[in-house]
C-alpha cells in the first residue's frame, strides 16, 4: 500500500502515528479486505483492535451489508449461544419468542467477534461449525441453517497458553487466524504517544473551551518512557484529566507526574508489562494486569515505608485526649504513618504510649477486593463502566462480584 492511500485510511477512521507495527496492520487489513478469510486480530486491551475489522468491512465486496460488532466478554455465558445463534419460542425460561441472533442478522455481512477467548468451550464448537460449514442451530431448535457471514475477530489474551490449558480449541484458533494481525501496544510506538497525545488534549481543550496545552521537552521524554500499561485508552484519560483540572497550560514532566506518569525506563515500575511488548505474549488472565500494576507500586511504598521505619521513631496513641493535650507536642493518632521526632511526654505518662507496629500487609486477594470495591464506588455500581475502568470483562467483573459479596445493597 502506498502512501497516499495509507494517509487517506488514517483520515478517514481517526488513526494517529507511524509506527512501523501499526502501519503494516493497517497494511494487511487493506490486502485481505477483498477476500473472504477470516482474521483474527491479537492485542492488548486498549490498543484500539476495533478499528481494524471496520476498516476490512468498508474495503470489502459486503461494505453494504450489515456489520455487527459483538463484545462476547459483555454477554453472560448462560446466554451467549442464544445472543450469537438465535433461539425458539419456549427453548428455556424467558424465551417468549424467537430470536433470530447474529449469525442469522449478519447473513451476507460482517460480524466482529471481540474478547473472543473469552468464549465458553461449547460456544467455541458452535463457531468452529460456522466458519467450517456456513450452518448453525438456534437454541432449542433441530433445523439447521444456513448464513454466509464474513468473521473477524479480537482478542487480548494468550491464545497458545489458552490453548495449553484447554481454555480455548486449537482447531478453532488456525480456523479463525486465517489471516492473523497484531497491533502493537503504545508503549512500542514511540513518537506516536506524543502525537496522540496532542490529538486528544487539542480535542478537549476545544470541546471544553479552553486554552490548548503544551508539552516540554521533559514531557515528551516521559510520556515516551512510560510503560502506558492501558494503552490508548489510558492515554485519552490522561490527556483530558491534564485538560480540565491543570491550571498551568504549559504541561512539565513534573506536571505529568502529578497524573500518576512516571518514568519506568529506569525502575521495576510496569516491568512485568514491558516484557510483554509483542502483542498477545501476556498472561491469559488479562484482567489481572490492572492488579499486577497496582501491586507493584505497593510493593515499593512497602519498601519505602520500611526505609523510613528505620530511620524515624514512629509511635502509636493509646493514651486519653487530656493526656495528650499535657505533652509539648501532639502524638500521631493511631495508625498514622507521619514520622513524629523530638516528642516530649511526661514520664508519669510513657506507659500510655506503645511502639508502632506495621500493619499486617494485604494479600493480593485483599488487593483485589478492595480495587474492585472502590471502582465500583467510583462508577455508583454501574458494572459496564467499573469494568472498563479495571480493564477488565464485565462477566469476568461480576464474577468477582460474586465471589466478594460486593452486591449493591
Amino acid at each position: 500500500m502506498n502512501e497516499s492511500t495509507l494517509q487517506t485510511i488514517k483520515q478517514r477512521y481517526g488513526i494517529v502515528g507511524n509506527a512501523p507495527e501499526l502501519n503494516r496492520a493497517l497494511d494487511i487489513a487493506v490486502q485481505v479486505a477483498s477476500t473472504d478469510l477470516s482474521v483474527l486480530i491479537q492485542g492488548e486491551s486498549g490498543v484500539g483492535k476495533e478499528v481494524i475489522p471496520r476498516i476490512i468491512h468498508d474495503k470489502s465486496a459486503r461494505k453494504h451489508q450489515k456489520y455487527f460488532a459483538i463484545n462476547c466478554g459483555s454477554i453472560p455465558e448462560g446466554t451467549i449461544d442464544s445472543e450469537l445463534f438465535g433461539h425458539e419460542k419456549g427453548a428455556f425460561t424467558g424465551a417468549v419468542g424467537e430470536r433470530e441472533g447474529y449469525f442469522g442478522a449478519a447473513d451476507k455481512g460482517t460480524l466482529f467477534l471481540d474478547e473472543v477467548g473469552e468464549l465458553p468451550l461449547s460456544t467455541q464448537a458452535r463457531l468452529l461449525r460456522v466458519l467450517e460449514t456456513g450452518e448453525y442451530i438456534r437454541v432449542g431448535s433441530s433445523e439447521v441453517r444456513k448464513t454466509d457471514v464474513r468473521i473477524i475477530a479480537a482478542t487480548n489474551v494468550n491464545i497458545q497458553k489458552a490453548i495449553s490449558e484447554g481454555k480455548f480449541r486449537e482447531d478453532l484458533y488456525y480456523r479463525l487466524a486465517t489471516i492473523p494481525i497484531n497491533m502493537p501496544p503504545l508503549r512500542a510506538r514511540g513518537r506516536d504517544i506524543e502525537l496522540l497525545f496532542r490529538k486528544f488534549a487539542s480535542s478537549f481543550a476545544e470541546r471544553y473551551m479552553l486554552d490548548p496545552i503544551v508539552l516540554t521537552d521533559d514531557a515528551k521524554m516521559l510520556l515516551q518512557s512510560y510503560k502506558w500499561p492501558g494503552n490508548i485508552r489510558q492515554l485519552k484519560n490522561v490527556a483530558e484529566q491534564i485538560c480540565l483540572i491543570s491550571q498551568e497550560r504549559t504541561i512539565t514532566a513534573d506536571a505529568l507526574i502529578q497524573f500518576g506518569i512516571t518514568d519506568d525506563s529506569n525502575t521495576g515500575g510496569g516491568l512485568v508489562l514491558a516484557n510483554q511488548a509483542q502483542a498477545g505474549q501476556h498472561s491469559y488472565e488479562s484482567e489481572r494486569e490492572w492488579l499486577v500494576h497496582a501491586l507493584t507500586s505497593l510493593g515499593k511504598e512497602v519498601k519505602e515505608l520500611k526505609e523510613m521505619i528505620n530511620s524515624q521513631t514512629y509511635i502509636r496513641q493509646q493514651a486519653p485526649t487530656h493526656i495528650l493535650q499535657d505533652a509539648e507536642y501532639a502524638v500521631a493518632p493511631a495508625y498514622d504513618t507521619t514520622p513524629v521526632t523530638h516528642i516530649n511526654i511526661p514520664s508519669e505518662n510513657v506507659q500510655n504510649v506503645v511502639e508502632y507496629v506495621e500493619p499486617t500487609p494485604r494479600s493480593m486477594k485483599e488487593v483485589e477486593e478492595m480495587q474492585i470495591k472502590e471502582a465500583l464506588q467510583r462508577n455508583h455500581f454501574n458494572r459496564s463502566k467499573a469494568a472498563k475502568e479495571l480493564g477488565i470483562s464485565e462477566r469476568t467483573l461480576y464474577r468477582r462480584i460474586k465471589d466478594y459479596g460486593l452486591e449493591k445493597e
